[in-house]
Protein backbone atom coordinates (compact mmCIF):
# COMPACT_ATOMS: atom_id res chain seq x y z
CA UNK A 1 0.00 0.00 0.00
CA UNK A 2 1.16 3.50 -0.81
CA UNK A 3 0.90 6.70 1.83
CA UNK A 4 -1.87 7.69 0.90
CA UNK A 5 -2.84 11.35 1.69
CA UNK A 6 -4.23 12.04 4.95
CA UNK A 7 -8.50 11.81 5.02
CA UNK A 8 -8.07 15.47 6.26
CA UNK A 9 -6.42 16.60 3.27
CA UNK A 10 -9.43 15.80 0.78
CA UNK A 11 -12.12 15.05 3.43
CA UNK A 12 -13.48 18.67 2.82
CA UNK A 13 -13.37 18.46 -0.89
CA UNK A 14 -14.89 15.18 -1.11
CA UNK A 15 -17.75 16.85 0.84
CA UNK A 16 -18.09 19.30 -1.66
CA UNK A 17 -17.81 17.16 -4.51
CA UNK A 18 -20.99 15.40 -3.05
CA UNK A 19 -23.10 18.47 -2.75
CA UNK A 20 -22.00 19.35 -6.32
CA UNK A 21 -23.36 16.27 -7.20
CA UNK A 22 -27.02 16.09 -5.63
CA UNK A 23 -28.00 19.56 -5.47
CA UNK A 24 -30.99 20.00 -3.45
CA UNK A 25 -32.11 17.03 -3.25
CA UNK A 26 -31.02 12.59 -4.77
CA UNK A 27 -34.63 12.21 -5.52
CA UNK A 28 -33.69 9.05 -7.25
CA UNK A 29 -32.29 7.53 -4.56
CA UNK A 30 -35.07 8.62 -2.44
CA UNK A 31 -37.67 6.75 -4.33
CA UNK A 32 -36.18 3.83 -3.84
CA UNK A 33 -36.71 1.11 -0.71
CA UNK A 34 -33.43 1.57 1.78
CA UNK A 35 -32.60 -1.80 3.02
CA UNK A 36 -29.09 -3.12 4.14
CA UNK A 37 -27.75 -4.39 0.75
CA UNK A 38 -23.96 -5.57 -0.67
CA UNK A 39 -22.53 -3.97 -3.64
CA UNK A 40 -19.23 -4.35 -5.88
CA UNK A 41 -17.31 -1.85 -7.59
CA UNK A 42 -15.48 -4.03 -10.57
CA UNK A 43 -12.63 -3.45 -13.44
CA UNK A 44 -14.04 -3.50 -16.65
CA UNK A 45 -10.70 -3.24 -18.41
CA UNK A 46 -6.63 -3.82 -17.31
CA UNK A 47 -5.78 -0.85 -14.90
CA UNK A 48 -3.17 0.24 -12.44
CA UNK A 49 -5.52 1.42 -8.98
CA UNK A 50 -5.15 4.61 -7.22
CA UNK A 51 -7.60 5.81 -5.07
CA UNK A 52 -8.97 3.53 -3.20
CA UNK A 53 -8.84 4.83 0.59
CA UNK A 54 -10.62 8.37 -1.16
CA UNK A 55 -13.24 6.37 -2.40
CA UNK A 56 -14.17 4.26 1.09
CA UNK A 57 -14.16 8.33 2.07
CA UNK A 58 -16.86 8.99 -0.27
CA UNK A 59 -18.88 6.45 1.74
CA UNK A 60 -18.13 7.46 4.76
CA UNK A 61 -19.13 10.69 3.98
CA UNK A 62 -22.43 9.55 2.88
CA UNK A 63 -23.09 6.97 6.03
CA UNK A 64 -19.88 6.54 8.65
CA UNK A 65 -22.53 3.55 8.85
CA UNK A 66 -21.65 1.97 5.80
CA UNK A 67 -18.49 -1.12 5.48
CA UNK A 68 -16.44 -0.77 2.80
CA UNK A 69 -13.80 -3.53 2.24
CA UNK A 70 -11.00 -3.23 -0.35
CA UNK A 71 -11.06 -5.92 -2.69
CA UNK A 72 -7.31 -5.25 -4.07
CA UNK A 73 -4.40 -2.20 -2.95
CA UNK A 74 -3.46 0.74 -4.59
CA UNK A 75 -0.52 0.28 -7.07
CA UNK A 76 -2.20 -3.42 -7.70
CA UNK A 77 -2.22 -4.19 -11.51
CA UNK A 78 -5.73 -5.69 -11.78
CA UNK A 79 -8.07 -7.60 -14.84
CA UNK A 80 -11.42 -7.19 -16.32
CA UNK A 81 -13.44 -8.76 -13.99
CA UNK A 82 -11.28 -8.11 -10.38
CA UNK A 83 -13.42 -6.80 -7.78
CA UNK A 84 -11.57 -4.24 -5.90
CA UNK A 85 -14.10 -2.92 -3.05
CA UNK A 86 -17.28 -4.16 -1.31
CA UNK A 87 -19.43 -2.07 0.47
CA UNK A 88 -22.41 -3.24 2.50
CA UNK A 89 -24.68 -1.41 3.87
CA UNK A 90 -27.82 1.19 3.21
CA UNK A 91 -28.48 0.78 -0.28
CA UNK A 92 -30.03 4.79 -0.63
CA UNK A 93 -26.87 5.63 0.65
CA UNK A 94 -24.60 3.18 -1.10
CA UNK A 95 -26.50 5.22 -4.15
CA UNK A 96 -25.99 8.74 -3.26
CA UNK A 97 -22.59 8.39 -3.31
CA UNK A 98 -21.68 5.52 -6.80
CA UNK A 99 -21.15 8.38 -9.32
CA UNK A 100 -18.95 10.62 -7.51
CA UNK A 101 -16.41 7.47 -6.23
CA UNK A 102 -16.83 6.25 -10.00
CA UNK A 103 -15.82 9.28 -11.23
CA UNK A 104 -12.73 10.01 -8.54
CA UNK A 105 -11.71 6.27 -8.73
CA UNK A 106 -11.55 5.78 -12.72
CA UNK A 107 -9.21 8.80 -13.08
CA UNK A 108 -7.08 8.69 -10.20
CA UNK A 109 -6.97 5.01 -11.64
CA UNK A 110 -6.22 6.62 -15.28
CA UNK A 111 -3.52 8.34 -14.13
CA UNK A 112 -2.00 5.42 -12.23
CA UNK A 113 -2.08 3.13 -15.52
CA UNK A 114 -0.67 5.56 -17.85
CA UNK A 115 2.07 6.25 -15.30
CA UNK A 116 2.78 2.52 -15.39
CA UNK A 117 2.94 2.32 -19.15
CA UNK A 118 5.84 5.00 -19.32
CA UNK A 119 7.40 3.74 -16.23
CA UNK A 120 7.39 0.10 -17.93
CA UNK A 121 8.68 2.22 -21.38
CA UNK A 122 11.67 3.08 -19.37
CA UNK A 123 12.48 0.43 -17.23
CA UNK A 124 16.18 -0.80 -16.95
CA UNK A 125 17.16 2.74 -18.35
CA UNK A 126 17.64 4.23 -14.74
CA UNK A 127 15.76 7.12 -15.83
CA UNK A 128 12.12 8.08 -13.73
CA UNK A 129 9.11 9.32 -14.99
CA UNK A 130 8.20 12.29 -12.95
CA UNK A 131 4.87 14.70 -13.00
CA UNK A 132 4.68 18.23 -13.37
CA UNK A 133 2.24 21.04 -11.79
CA UNK A 134 -0.16 20.76 -14.58
CA UNK A 135 -2.88 19.07 -12.36
CA UNK A 136 -6.39 19.64 -11.77
CA UNK A 137 -7.08 22.01 -9.30
CA UNK A 138 -8.49 20.73 -6.33
CA UNK A 139 -6.93 17.26 -7.24
CA UNK A 140 -3.69 18.30 -7.04
CA UNK A 141 -2.49 16.27 -3.70
CA UNK A 142 -4.82 13.22 -5.16
CA UNK A 143 -3.95 13.13 -8.87
CA UNK A 144 0.27 13.11 -7.47
CA UNK A 145 -0.54 10.25 -5.62
CA UNK A 146 -1.86 8.67 -8.28
CA UNK A 147 1.14 9.03 -10.10
CA UNK A 148 3.40 7.28 -7.61
CA UNK A 149 1.13 4.62 -7.45
CA UNK A 150 2.10 3.99 -10.75
CA UNK A 151 5.53 4.00 -10.45
CA UNK A 152 6.24 7.24 -10.97
CA UNK A 153 7.48 10.39 -8.66
CA UNK A 154 6.74 13.86 -7.58
CA UNK A 155 8.05 16.94 -8.79
CA UNK A 156 6.51 20.01 -6.58
CA UNK A 157 3.89 19.47 -4.03
CA UNK A 158 3.49 23.20 -4.42
CA UNK A 159 5.66 26.18 -4.96
CA UNK A 160 7.25 25.98 -1.99
CA UNK A 161 9.09 22.89 -2.34
CA UNK A 162 11.67 24.06 -4.82
CA UNK A 163 12.95 26.66 -6.96
CA UNK A 164 12.11 25.85 -10.91
CA UNK A 165 13.23 29.29 -12.63
CA UNK A 166 12.02 29.00 -16.10
CA UNK A 167 12.66 30.93 -18.78
CA UNK A 168 10.42 34.23 -17.26
CA UNK A 169 11.70 34.10 -14.25
CA UNK A 170 15.36 34.21 -15.70
CA UNK A 171 14.30 36.94 -17.97
CA UNK A 172 12.50 39.12 -15.29
CA UNK A 173 15.75 38.37 -12.99
CA UNK A 174 18.30 39.25 -15.80
CA UNK A 175 19.83 36.25 -16.94
CA UNK A 176 20.17 32.81 -15.52
CA UNK A 177 23.59 33.55 -12.96
CA UNK A 178 21.38 36.96 -11.64
CA UNK A 179 17.88 34.35 -11.62
CA UNK A 180 20.00 31.38 -8.74
CA UNK A 181 22.34 34.07 -7.38
CA UNK A 182 18.85 35.76 -5.85
CA UNK A 183 16.71 32.17 -5.43
CA UNK A 184 19.26 31.35 -3.22
CA UNK A 185 19.64 34.45 -1.74
CA UNK A 186 15.89 34.02 -0.65
CA UNK A 187 14.92 30.26 -0.45
CA UNK A 188 15.45 28.02 2.79
CA UNK A 189 18.73 26.41 2.69
CA UNK A 190 17.45 23.09 2.17
CA UNK A 191 15.42 23.84 -0.93
CA UNK A 192 16.37 22.76 -4.56
CA UNK A 193 17.02 25.12 -7.28
CA UNK A 194 16.47 23.70 -10.44
CA UNK A 195 16.99 26.15 -14.35
CA UNK A 196 15.01 25.66 -17.34
CA UNK A 197 17.54 25.59 -20.65
CA UNK A 198 16.45 25.55 -24.02
CA UNK A 199 20.06 25.50 -25.62
CA UNK A 200 23.18 23.58 -24.96
CA UNK A 201 25.14 26.91 -24.56
CA UNK A 202 22.43 27.49 -21.46
CA UNK A 203 23.14 24.02 -20.13
CA UNK A 204 26.93 24.80 -19.64
CA UNK A 205 26.04 28.19 -18.31
CA UNK A 206 24.37 26.28 -15.38
CA UNK A 207 26.81 24.26 -14.84
CA UNK A 208 29.73 26.73 -14.07
CA UNK A 209 27.42 28.19 -11.34
CA UNK A 210 27.50 27.17 -8.35
CA UNK A 211 24.04 26.56 -6.27
CA UNK A 212 22.53 24.92 -9.12
CA UNK A 213 21.03 21.64 -8.71
CA UNK A 214 19.51 20.27 -11.91
CA UNK A 215 18.72 21.47 -15.38
CA UNK A 216 15.21 20.94 -16.58
CA UNK A 217 16.18 20.01 -20.62
CA UNK A 218 13.41 22.06 -22.23
CA UNK A 219 11.97 20.44 -25.51
CA UNK A 220 15.24 18.69 -26.62
CA UNK A 221 15.92 16.53 -29.60
CA UNK A 222 17.91 13.59 -28.15
CA UNK A 223 21.12 14.36 -29.65
CA UNK A 224 20.88 17.73 -27.44
CA UNK A 225 19.82 15.71 -24.79
CA UNK A 226 22.78 13.29 -24.75
CA UNK A 227 25.21 16.24 -25.48
CA UNK A 228 23.83 17.63 -22.36
CA UNK A 229 24.37 14.60 -20.71
CA UNK A 230 28.24 14.96 -21.86
CA UNK A 231 28.70 18.11 -20.62
CA UNK A 232 27.44 17.27 -17.42
CA UNK A 233 30.13 14.48 -16.71
CA UNK A 234 30.57 13.52 -13.05
CA UNK A 235 28.59 16.81 -12.16
CA UNK A 236 25.77 15.65 -9.30
CA UNK A 237 23.47 18.21 -11.11
CA UNK A 238 20.21 16.22 -12.14
CA UNK A 239 19.10 16.53 -15.58
CA UNK A 240 15.26 16.58 -16.77
CA UNK A 241 13.49 16.03 -19.92
CA UNK A 242 10.73 18.03 -20.11
CA UNK A 243 8.15 18.51 -23.49
CA UNK A 244 7.13 16.52 -26.44
CA UNK A 245 7.07 13.59 -24.48
CA UNK A 246 4.90 10.48 -25.86
CA UNK A 247 4.91 7.35 -24.90
CA UNK A 248 6.44 5.96 -28.00
CA UNK A 249 9.10 8.27 -27.90
CA UNK A 250 9.90 7.73 -23.67
CA UNK A 251 12.35 5.23 -24.08
CA UNK A 252 14.53 6.84 -26.74
CA UNK A 253 14.71 9.71 -24.66
CA UNK A 254 15.61 7.77 -21.07
CA UNK A 255 17.93 5.97 -23.01
CA UNK A 256 20.15 9.60 -23.66
CA UNK A 257 20.88 9.17 -19.98
CA UNK A 258 18.89 11.49 -18.73
CA UNK A 259 17.57 11.12 -14.96
CA UNK A 260 14.16 12.02 -15.00
CA UNK A 261 11.03 12.03 -17.92
CA UNK A 262 8.55 15.06 -16.53
CA UNK A 263 5.44 14.46 -18.41
CA UNK A 264 2.54 16.66 -17.98
CA UNK A 265 0.38 13.99 -19.47
CA UNK A 266 -0.49 12.04 -16.61
CA UNK A 267 -2.18 14.51 -14.59
CA UNK A 268 -3.38 16.55 -17.60
CA UNK A 269 -4.55 14.07 -20.47
CA UNK A 270 -5.31 10.47 -18.80
CA UNK A 271 -8.06 8.72 -19.84
CA UNK A 272 -10.19 7.61 -17.12
CA UNK A 273 -10.17 3.47 -16.67
CA UNK A 274 -13.59 1.80 -16.84
CA UNK A 275 -15.09 0.81 -13.42
CA UNK A 276 -18.40 -0.17 -12.42
CA UNK A 277 -20.52 -0.49 -9.13
CA UNK A 278 -23.39 -3.50 -9.11
CA UNK A 279 -25.42 -4.47 -6.18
Amino acid sequence: MFNAPHPLTYADAVRAFLLEDWGTQDWTSASVPDRPMEARVVAKGRLVLAGLPVAGEVFRAVDPALKVVPGAQDGDRVDPGAVVMRIEGSSRAILMAERVMLNLLQRLSGTATLTRAFVDAVAGTGARIMDTRKTTPGLKLLEKYAVRCGGGVNHRLTLGDGVLLKENHIAAAGGIAAAVAQARAVAPNLLRIEVEAETLEQVAECLAIPGVDGILLDNMTLDQMAAAVALRGASRIFLEASGNLALDRARAVAETGVDFLSVGALTHSAPSVDLSLRF
